[in-house]
């Protein structure tokens, strides 16, 4: 099951179930519903997503139901319901997440030969930062390069954890049943951000510069749907790609990842509450525009899509 939030026209914000070149909006699929089955009006909390999806979710049964009968329909009755993707635009699918805790590192061709991922694993520990919440953006919205740092925006395809149900201490052998769903993110970067060019020179400079360049309005695009964790039981089996324009640029698997989802999770929740709706980032892997010396450029369009999930696509324009 892969839900969304769209809107259209009017600005009308709906849910709806994704599937890829069309969704079909909740409310019309469940009059449908009873309607077919001579039944009671359903009630879905169709206004937050993560009460439609695992583990606690109140109306997280009767959604999976719906979406199981949408995709029985036949072709004439689904095109009924549906709306084309071209005529929504599409909005992040948790709209102001409490948290964003990102990886950094977490793939070995990431790093600086990392070595043994077990000894990897066993000797250190993930690094984790935060994105703050005007950073999130979904998919069709532009990565708005800034005046104040236009010459090294990255890019960076990662796996999108959903928190579904509040977790601290969680054992990594049971993580993942905290796991509301799993989406796309795109780590904007800015790699040249330089506050202050005349600045007296600091120990930390690299380290704040490095952070504050994940910082810009936008730069955190996530989307296009969430995937709900109970029809996606491995996240560790998971191909991911990114594309500038025609040009791929990243193309790995989220097997290669140093600390997996249920480490993440354990690590995290150790000494932080992750509570429903946070989103963690999972790092991302080799092919980023700084390995390769080439960064965005206004007109371009990055393409992020991760098998079983969705695909991202965000345009780059300049800041007026």
């Amino acid at each position: 099951m892969r839900l969304c939030r769209f809107a259209l026209d009017d600005d009308v914000v709906l849910t709806g179930y994704f599937m890829d070149d069309h969704v079909v909006p909740l409310d019309q699929a469940i009059e449908a519903f009873t309607e077919a089955m001579d039944l009671e009006l359903l009630i879905l909390d169709t206004d937050d997503l993560i009460g439609l999806l695992p583990p606690s979710g109140r109306s997280h049964r009767a959604a999976w139901e719906l979406s199981k009968w949408v995709e029985g329909l036949d072709e004439e009755a689904l095109g009924e319901l549906s709306v084309p993707l071209d005529e929504v635009r599409l909005l992040p699918p948790i709209e102001r997440p409490g948290k964003i805790l990102m990886l950094a590192r977490n793939y070995p061709e990431h790093s600086v030969e990392v070595g043994d991922v077990a000894a990897e694993r066993a000797e250190t520990f993930p690094y984790v930062f935060l994105k703050p919440g005007t950073t999130v953006s979904g998919s069709g919205d532009p990565i708005v390069i800034p005046n104040i740092s236009p010459d090294g925006i990255d890019w960076e395809c990662e796996l999108g954890v959903v928190i579904g149900e509040t977790c601290r201490g969680a054992s990594e052998a049971d993580a993942l049943k905290y796991v509301a769903g799993y989406t796309v993110i795109n780590d904007v970067s800015d790699r040249g951000f330089r506050p202050n060019p005349g600045r007296k020179k600091r120990e930390r400079d690299a380290f704040f510069d490095w952070m504050h360049g994940k910082w810009h309005d936008g730069f955190c695009p996530i989307g296009p749907c969430i995937r709900s964790a109970d029809s996606l039981l491995d996240p560790q089996r998971l191909h991911l790609k990114l594309w500038v324009d025609d040009e791929e640029m990243q193309s790995s698997s989220t097997a290669q990842m140093i600390f997996p989802v249920a480490a993440i999770i354990a690590f995290i929740s150790s000494f932080v509450t992750l509570e429903p709706g946070d989103i963690i980032g999972t790092g991302t892997p080799g092919g980023t525009g700084k390995g390769r010396g080439r960064f965005l450029k206004p007109g371009e369009v990055v393409t992020a899509a991760i098998e079983g999930i969705g695909t991202l696509v965000n345009p780059v324009e300049a800041e007026d």
